[in-house]
C-alpha cells in the first residue's frame, strides 16, 4: 500500500461491521487485548462501526473514548445476572447457554440498521456468541475471530466438576461445539490465536480445515518493558513469586489454589522468606481467603501490574485448564522475567522450554525449579524470553493476516 492510499480520509474508507462481546478497552486487561488491537488495526483502512456489550460498570467510562474511533457505534450494558437467568431458555431449546448469554433483540436491530445504511459487505466477528447477530448475511465476507475454542474450555471445565455441574458444562461443550462448527462453516474465514489451536478446531470442524487459520496475540514491549523504572511494591528483601490475572476467573483461581496446596505451602515450608502474590482484579471470596495464608497476598486491582512484574523474582502460570494463548506469559517474558508454566500454559506459545522459559509438569518439578531459580541468577533467560516475544508476538505484523482475508476472501 503506497502513501497516498494509507491516508485516506474517513469519507474514503471502506465500511466495516466488527461485533465484540466486550468493549475493547482498556489496551492492556487480560481479556480485551486482543480485541483492542484488532479494532486498532482496522481503523487504520476501514471506517469501523463497532457494536460491543458492557458487562462491568467500571467500564461505562470508556465508552466515550472507543466512540471516537468509530464510525457509528452500539453499547448495550448487560447485566451478568439477567444474561444468565435468560441464557437458561437455552436448556429447553438444545441451544448452548453462551449463545443466548449475548441474545439481544436491541443489538440485532442496531446490527441490521447498520448493515443497510452503509451497505456494509465486510464484517468481523469477535468471539463466537456474536455471530449470531450477522448469520442472515451470507453475502458479506464474514471473518470470525474464535480466539480460544470455547467448547473445549467447557468440556475441561466438566472434568474439574461433580454432577450436575459437570453434566452442564459437559452439555455446554458439545452445543458450543456445534454452533462453532456452523459459523465456521458460514463465514469466509475463522481464526484463531495460535497455531496450535487453529491445528485442534481443524479436528473438530474437517468440513471446514480450508477456512481455518489464526495469528498470533502480540505485546506492547515499549509498555512491557525491563527498562522503564517502577517503584518496588514489595519490602526489600522479599523473594517473590508472582501471578497474574483476573482472579475470578475459574482457571485462574484454580491454578492457585493447586500452586498453594502442592507447590508454595512446600516450599514455604523450606524458605521462609519466600512469598506468593496474586495480583489481579475482582478477587473472589475463595481467593481472599487465601490471604489469610502465611506468605500469600492477594492484591486485588492494581492500576499497573508491571511493577509487581518489574521486581518479582519469578512468574508463575500453573494453569490446569487453558486454551490459547496465555498473555500473562508473553506479559512476563517481554519484561525479562523468568516465567515457570504448567504444560497447559505453555501450550500454543512458540517457545523453548530451559532457554526461554521453564516448564513444570508436576508438583515437585514446580518445587525443584523454583528453589533453583530463587537462589542462582538465570537472567540469560528472561533476555532470551524477551528476545522471542520481540521477534515473534509483534501485533502489527499478526494483524496482516486479517488484511488479506477481508481484502481476498478464500
Amino acid at each position: 500500500m503506497d502513501q497516498q492510499t494509507a491516508q485516506k480520509t474517513e469519507t474514503q474508507k471502506e465500511n466495516l461491521l466488527l461485533l465484540v462481546h466486550r468493549i475493547p478497552y482498556p489496551p492492556n486487561k487480560g481479556d480485551k487485548i486482543r480485541s483492542y488491537h484488532l479494532l486498532q488495526h482496522l481503523i487504520h483502512n476501514y471506517t469501523v462501526h463497532l457494536g460491543t456489550f458492557i458487562d462491568d460498570q467500571n467500564d461505562l467510562q470508556y465508552e466515550e473514548t472507543v466512540k471516537q474511533w468509530c464510525g457509528d457505534s452500539y453499547f448495550e450494558i448487560l447485566n451478568p445476572t439477567t444474561a444468565k437467568l435468560a441464557s437458561v431458555s437455552a436448556l429447553l431449546k438444545n441451544r448452548p447457554l453462551s449463545l443466548d448469554y449475548y441474545r439481544s433483540k436491541q443489538m440485532q436491530r442496531w446490527v441490521d440498521k447498520t448493515i443497510t445504511k452503509y451497505s456494509i459487505s465486510k464484517i468481523v466477528i469477535f468471539s463466537s456468541a456474536m455471530a449470531q447477530f450477522v448469520e442472515s448475511y451470507p453475502d458479506a465476507n464474514r471473518v470470525a475471530d474464535f480466539v480460544d475454542i470455547d467448547s473445549d474450555k467447557w468440556l475441561q471445565y466438566a472434568g474439574k466438576k461433580v454432577w450436575p455441574m459437570s453434566w452442564l458444562y459437559r452439555r455446554e461443550g458439545r452445543t458450543l461445539l456445534a454452533y462453532e462448527r456452523k459459523i465456521a462453516g458460514i463465514c469466509n474465514a475463522s481464526l484463531f490465536v495460535s497455531e496450535a489451536e487453529a491445528d485442534l478446531f481443524k479436528k473438530l470442524a474437517p468440513e471446514s480445515v480450508a477456512k481455518i487459520g489464526y495469528f498470533n496475540n502480540g505485546v506492547d514491549t515499549d509498555y512491557f518493558s525491563p527498562h522503564i523504572e517502577h517503584e518496588n511494591p514489595y519490602s526489600a528483601n522479599d523473594k517473590v513469586i508472582v501471578f497474574t490475572g483476573a482472579m475470578d476467573y475459574w482457571p485462574n483461581i484454580d491454578a492457585v489454589q493447586w500452586f498453594i496446596d502442592e507447590v508454595f505451602s512446600k516450599l514455604r515450608e523450606r524458605h521462609s522468606d519466600v512469598f506468593f502474590f496474586i495480583v489481579g482484579s475482582r478477587p473472589t471470596e475463595q481467593i481472599m481467603q487465601m490471604g489469610n495464608i502465611p506468605g500469600v497476598r492477594v492484591t486485588g486491582f492494581v492500576s499497573d501490574v508491571r511493577p509487581y512484574l518489574a521486581y518479582a523474582s519469578v512468574a508463575v502460570a500453573p494453569l490446569r485448564i487453558a486454551r490459547g494463548i496465555q498473555n500473562k506469559v508473553l506479559e512476563a517474558m517481554a519484561m525479562a522475567k523468568i516465567v515457570v508454566v504448567s504444560q497447559q500454559a505453555l501450550e500454543g506459545i512458540d517457545a523453548i522450554a530451559g532457554q526461554e522459559l521453564f516448564l513444570a509438569e508436576n508438583a515437585s518439578v514446580f518445587i525443584s525449579v523454583l528453589e533453583k531459580l530463587l537462589r542462582e541468577n538465570n537472567s540469560q533467560i528472561g533476555i532470551a524470553a524477551r528476545q522471542k516475544v520481540n521477534s515473534r508476538y509483534n501485533w502489527e505484523s499478526n494483524l496482516k493476516s486479517v488484511d488479506l482475508l477481508l481484502t481476498h476472501a478464500p
